[in-house]
């Protein structure tokens, strides 16, 4: 039976190779799904209020390395059909309350509610005001097509019983509508603002303008679950002149931060950090900490926000950098289930090396059984030089054995049963001698 040549990789080495690949296709995947650097907000016109909030995620965000590019837009429902096309590009938006139709778009979440977003209603002063009829003929801009101000316009109005035909419906931005109202070149505006607009604050101070309440606020509310009620208290534009000179109620959607349900985790995460920077503290129509809250208007909540919730960001975005925290969870998630594998191969591996050490050496022992059991038929032969040639070569292969320290007992026993034959051969080869004499 012929010897195989000894192999020259030891199983140690296939270990060591092993967990070398394994490191090395755990880090190809841990960077592959890493957050992106870069992700694109849609917000609404340049200047507004949405645009404005966008800047100042933009500023934050870019402390963490993540780049935000803002997608300027008509409003919300623009943002909204640009967040439900993949190929728009943009993973997040904000969004008023409402603008979702009631079929849903399950490839949007919510990360939550961020701010009351009030709906304006400023007339000029030279006519009495005495509700929705007192606007009929009137020329009144309700925001630019894509707005939510004028989806939102358009659904009240409809819901009172007004249409296009009833009134002058114009669809002027923000800015330019409320430079018209001063000019007196149109009789209203709606617009939907946060407090902080400028817009709101210069409007509110003017003379010229006066600010309306739509009738039956509470019946509104009350019709749409995503509106809320929202008191403007007397004397807020201007309290040395009393403007408004009374309370005022109306009625605010609330603006969402959504993202596209694909947008990675981490920077789901990072975003709701951003949104407690941004919209947590007090303001007129709420207390600190109002904002952002786990409401779900339109959408549902993704899981991340479900968790951000209930338990803050992530342990690691605690004590370590964005970047370094995202890294370290990535490699936990990897490591976790190959540490679970390695941990038996690494135990087990001694018994395996130590099983095929005893194969290497069972197989010399084989031809070291067949070489003793032929010397019979080799003494016969006179070819005794052939055996002496093979027990050399059997013990250079047994020489040649990389075995571990614990185990050379085993190739010493082996060298000396090959000396036992050679000495066996001898005295059978001496034995012979005289009957050829």
């Amino acid at each position: 039976m012929a010897v195989q040549t000894e192999e020259r990789r030891r199983w140690p080495l296939v270990a060591i190779i092993v967990v070398a690949i394994i490191i090395v296709i755990t880090a190809f995947a841990t960077f592959r799904t890493m957050p992106p650097r870069t992700i694109s907000m849609a917000t609404g016109p340049e200047g507004g209020a949405y645009y404005e909030i966008g800047k100042r995620y933009q500023a934050l965000m870019a402390r963490s390395g993540v780049q935000v590019r803002l997608v300027p837009t008509g409003g919300s429902v623009d943002n909204l059909a640009l967040l439900r096309n993949p190929r728009s590009g943009v993973g997040v938006a904000l969004l008023q309350g409402g603008t979702v139709p009631e079929s849903g778009a399950p490839e949007i979440v919510s990360l939550g509610t961020v701010f009351y977003e009030p709906l304006w209603l400023f007339i000029r002063k030279e006519f009495q005001y005495a509700g929705l009829e007192s606007l009929r003929g009137r020329k009144i801009s309700i925001g630019t097509e894509g707005s939510g101000t004028r989806a939102l316009s358009l659904e009240l109005l409809k819901r009172a019983g007004y249409d296009a035909e009833t009134m002058q419906l114009l669809g002027y931005s923000t800015q330019e509508a409320a430079d018209k109202l001063l000019a007196g070149e149109i009789d209203a505006l709606v617009m939907l603002a946060s407090w902080e607009s400028p817009v709101v604050r210069r409007l509110l101070a003017d003379e010229r303008v006066e600010l309306a309440q739509f009738p039956n606020v509470d019946a509104y509310v009350a019709l749409y679950p995503f509106l809320s009620k929202v008191v403007v208290p007397a004397g807020l534009g201007d309290m040395a002149n009393n403007r408004p000179p009374a309370n005022v109620g109306l009625f605010a959607p609330m603006a969402s931060l959504v993202v596209r349900t694909d947008l990675h985790s981490a920077i789901q995460y990072l975003l709701l950090n951003t949104a407690v920077q941004i919209h947590s503290g007090p303001g007129i129509f709420q207390a600190a900490g109002r904002f952002p809250a786990a409401e779900a208007i339109d959408l549902s909540l993704s899981p991340e926000a479900l968790q951000y919730y209930r338990s803050g960001r992530p342990f690691l975005q605690n004590y370590l950098p964005f970047w370094m925290a995202s890294l370290a969870a990535r490699l936990l998630v990897l490591l976790i289930p190959i540490i679970g594998l390695l941990y038996p191969l690494m135990r087990f591996l001694p018994l395996i090396y130590a099983w095929a050490v005893r194969r290497k050496l069972s197989r010399l022992y084989g031809e070291l059984r067949y070489l003793e059991d032929a010397i019979p038929a080799h003494r016969e032969k006179g070819d005794s030089g052939t055996m002496i040639e093979r027990l050399d070569q059997l013990e250079r292969q047994a020489a040649a054995l990389r075995i571990p320290a614990a185990q050379t007992d085993l190739l010493y026993t082996l060298r000396n049963h090959i000396d036992h034959v050679r000495r066996r051969l001898a005295i059978d080869q001496n034995a012979s001698i005289p009957s050829q004499a």
